[in-house]
C-alpha cells in the first residue's frame, strides 16, 4: 500500500514539474526545424534549374552563377542532426552557410534583370516565382520554430520548471539569429540632394 501511495505522489509530482510540457515542447521544436530543413531543401532543389535556366538563356555573368552554385554546395554539405539544434556553434554554421545561399540567389535575381530575353524567358518566371514562394516558406517556418523555441525557453527558465530543467539537464534552445545586427538595424541612408543632369 505505501509503495502504491509512493507512486501516485511521485506521479502527481511529476505532472506539476512540467516533464510532460518540456517533452511536448522538445517534440514541437524539433517538427518546427525539421520545417525548416524542408523549406530550404526546396530551396536547394530549384538552384539547379534557375541556374540551367540562367545558362541557357543569357551569356551570363560567370562570376554570380558560380557563387550561387558553390552557396549552395556549401549550405547543403552541413550535415544536420537533431544535436545541431543544441550545439550553438554547429547551429550559427548552418544558419551563415544557408545566409550564403540566400545572399548568392539575392545577388542571381538583381544581375538577371538585366537580360529582357531572360526576363521574357517563361521558365525563369515560373522558377523565380516558385524561389519567391519558397523563401516565404522558409520565413513561415523559421517563425514557427523561433515561436516553439521561445516557449521551451520560458519553461526551462521559469520556477518550478526551471528545476526540472536543472534536473534533467534540458538546457535552452537556440533560436535564429542574423549574422549582421547591426547592418540591418541602421537605417537606411537617403539623399536627394544629388544634382539633376
Amino acid at each position: 500500500m505505501k509503495r502504491l501511495l509512493a507512486l501516485f505522489t511521485a506521479a502527481l509530482l511529476l505532472t506539476g514539474c512540467g516533464y510532460n510540457d518540456f517533452q511536448r515542447l522538445d517534440e514541437q521544436s524539433k517538427a518546427a526545424w525539421s520545417e525548416v530543413l524542408n523549406q530550404y531543401q526546396r530551396r536547394a532543389d530549384l538552384v539547379p534549374n534557375i541556374v540551367a535556366t540562367v545558362k541557357g538563356e543569357a551569356s551570363f555573368e560567370q562570376d554570380t552563377l558560380t557563387k550561387v552554385i558553390e552557396a549552395r554546395a556549401k549550405a547543403t554539405s552541413i550535415q544536420v542532426t537533431p544535436e545541431t539544434l543544441s550545439d550553438p556553434t554547429a547551429f550559427a554554421r548552418f544558419q551563415a552557410a544557408q545566409g550564403e545561399l540566400s545572399g548568392a540567389l539575392s545577388r542571381l535575381m538583381v544581375v538577371a534583370e538585366r537580360y529582357p530575353t531572360l526576363q521574357a524567358n517563361q521558365g525563369f518566371r515560373d522558377l523565380r516565382v516558385t524561389l519567391e514562394g519558397t523563401e516565404n516558406r522558409i520565413t513561415v517556418a523559421r517563425n514557427r520554430y523561433i515561436q516553439t523555441v521561445q516557449k521551451y525557453n520560458v519553461l526551462a527558465r521559469s520556477f518550478p520548471t526551471n528545476l526540472t530543467a536543472m534536473a534533467f539537464s534540458y538546457a535552452p534552445k537556440p533560436s535564429f539569429s542574423v549574422q549582421n545586427e547591426a547592418q540591418i538595424t541602421a537605417p537606411p541612408a537617403v539623399d536627394f540632394s544629388a544634382s539633376k543632369p
